[in-house]
């Protein structure tokens, strides 16, 4: 009770801060709608994956999908702004490139797929045309988190939301996590309903479709995180089941850890964790107060575990470590999705 009324309380202060925030969104996406804000349009695809809310929404396994889906049959360029890295404007990634120079997400990416193009860049215009200049067999690029970057105009939107805050029940900054308001979702072309339960009900997903296109009806699709059946460091794999005679040290740096506590804890794996922010850059301090922790434990069989775009700050660093890889996997209609985003490359001309 006294938590809700406070709860209460500070939505009543933060409104007019949010009211002027919506305000000043909405200016500036009308402005692009009508045009005087120029927008760029490119020659080839350009599939933005990217989210109304702050963090959170899978946007780093829904890219990886995609790589997963296109790289077969297109030339793929993947552009990030590099969020925390520590350099400015335009880089091509090599394998040579260090984490710190593109960030965590964009190495993970070329750390994965090192025959595609990576490369980030805070001007997402820019970035585009300087892949198209230095590499122009690419056929498609793949924009990470750029569904507000409205000075380049994507040719298809993939809108994330996760289930357990949808943006239809959020709020404006500052008053909630939205960095824009809700209509925002007219602009998507297929929105993504990320980290639901597999066994979610009809009647839910019908109920969250609705609240989630009130006005301007979207294909509506629903996934779960699926962990990888193994944990890898460089040179082992342990099975998730085999992970079950370890004392496990889980240490993470991701906005929801929560879905890889409840995996862990369902396959009866027994673990304490040490939770960081959002892309937190490990501290020498960090790094011993992990290793002094890690250090206690006195059985033969003990691992460090982490996800995977926490390995790429934590690589090197530690050892003993080892990480888990996730992917989305569609509840229904995967191969709806998958089509509708074939068909727009393949007739974008």
């Amino acid at each position: 009770m006294i938590q809700e009324r406070l709860i209460k309380i500070a939505r009543s202060l933060l409104s007019p801060f949010s009211i002027l925030y919506a305000l000043v969104m909405q200016i500036r996406n009308v402005l692009f709608d009508v045009k005087i804000l120029r927008a760029t349009q490119f020659d080839i695809p350009v599939i933005a994956v990217g989210n109304l809310s702050v963090g959170g929404t899978g946007k780093t396994p829904q890219i990886e999908y995609l790589i997963e889906l296109l790289k077969p049959k297109y030339k793929i360029a993947v552009l990030s702004r590099g969020y925390k890295r520590t350099s400015k404007g335009f880089i091509l990634a090599t394998t040579e490139t260090s984490v710190v120079e593109i960030g965590d997400e964009p190495f993970q990416y070329k750390t994965k797929y090192p025959e595609i193009v990576v490369a980030v860049d805070s001007d997402r215009t820019n970035g585009i045309n300087k892949i198209k200049e230095m590499h122009p067999e690419v056929d498609l690029v793949l924009l990470d988190d750029a569904f507000q970057h409205r000075k380049v105009t994507a040719s298809f939107y993939i809108l994330l939301t996760s289930f357990d805050a949808p943006y239809s029940s959020d709020y404006l900054l500052p008053l909630g996590n939205l960095r824009e308001p809700r209509s925002g979702y007219r602009r998507a072309d297929a929105i993504v309903v990320t980290k639901c339960s597999e066994t979610l009900a009809k009647s839910e997903k019908k109920q969250l479709v609705k609240a989630l296109t009130p006005k301007v009806k979207r294909d509506v699709f629903f996934s779960k995180i699926a962990y990888a059946h193994e944990v890898h460091s460089d040179d082992q794999s342990i099975t998730i089941n085999s992970l079950k005679n370890y004392r496990v040290l889980l240490v993470t740096g991701i906005a929801k850890p929560k879905p890889l506590l409840a995996f862990l804890e369902d396959n009866e794996i027994a673990f304490d964790h040490m939770s960081y922010p959002d892309h937190h850059n490990f501290t020498n301090k960090d790094i011993q107060a992990i290793e002094k922790a890690f250090g206690t434990y006195t059985e033969a069989k003990k691992i460090m575990l982490t996800t995977e775009k926490d390995n790429t700050r934590l690589k090197g660093k530690l050892s003993n470590l080892f990480s888990i890889a996730i992917r989305p996997q569609f509840l229904k209609n995967e191969t709806k999705f998958e089509q509708s985003i074939t068909n727009h490359i393949d007739n974008f001309h």
